[in-house]
């Protein structure tokens, strides 16, 4: 099959589930309006920020912005899930179709819903007083270095969407996003925790995506040595579960 054809195939399949965006808005909008209470709510609830030296706002905004591609794959994780109980994979296997371009058009059209929330979420700092130090190019690196978590995140949910099988499992298996999102450098310095717990954040890939982000738009708690890492660690978990998921999905009721 020629790559022009897999292409064409995948593209199909993002224009479905950009559709079910138009007759299921109520999802996209909670997804967009999550992150931003998250924001207000530990910029100004909580408040706070242990061993922030500086605006703590600045340093905030990054690790929400880090946080929120961590967050939302359930969202795809039951539309996988869904399309499995209901038959629908079956339909479009049958069909002669790229393998993975269901997944690939799921993830894409996931990918598009992730810079619309990462646009709101900088829109919504912009707006609370939040301000980059950096400049447009290092602004488009730190978004790239988002998304390319995001990524690495999406195919994650993928592989355990498909070994899940059943909507009603994906809510148990979505628990085990919590301890990647809430066990990060998103709201306090890992300086400002106990050993064990500072040096388990401080490996967390969302910890390095975050802090590589700080770097780039100029917040505190930035360092310039974990952009390599930020890139690292969602390559080297896209090598892993990327194929795992496309595998797997080639191999259902075979």
């Amino acid at each position: 099959m020629s790559t022009a054809y897999a292409v064409t195939d995948c593209w199909t399949m993002t224009r479905r589930e950009l559709a079910h965006w138009a007759r299921q808005p109520v999802q996209l909008i909670v997804g967009l309006v999550f992150p931003v209470m998250l924001l207000l709510m530990f910029g100004y609830l909580v408040g706070g920020g242990r061993g922030i030296t500086g605006e703590y706002l600045d340093y905030l905004v990054p690790g929400m912005l880090a946080l929120t591609m961590a967050f939302g794959l359930e969202g795809t994780m039951l539309n996988v899930t869904r399309d499995l109980d209901k038959g629908v994979i079956d339909r479009f296997r049958s069909m002669p179709m790229a393998n993975g371009a269901v997944l690939v058009g799921r993830s894409a059209a996931d990918m598009l819903q992730s810079a619309v929330g990462l646009a709101v979420l900088v829109g919504v700092g912009y707006a609370l007083g939040w301000r980059t130090h950096g400049s447009a190019g290092a602004f488009l690196g730190a978004m790239g270095l988002l998304l390319l978590f995001r990524f690495a995140m999406l195919w994650i949910g993928i592989e355990l969407a498909l070994v899940a099988g059943r909507p009603e499992l994906v809510q148990a298996v979505q628990i085990l996003v919590w301890p990647v999102g809430f066990l990060s450098n998103a709201f306090a310095t890992p300086d400002s925790m106990p050993g064990w717990l500072g040096t388990v954040v401080d490996w967390n890939p969302m910890s390095q995506t975050a802090t590589a982000v700080r770097h780039l738009l100029g917040g505190p708690g930035g360092e310039p040595g974990h952009t390599w890492a930020a890139l690292a660690w969602p390559l080297a978990l896209l090598a892993v579960f990327f194929p795992l998921a496309v595998r797997r999905f080639g191999a259902l009721d075979r």
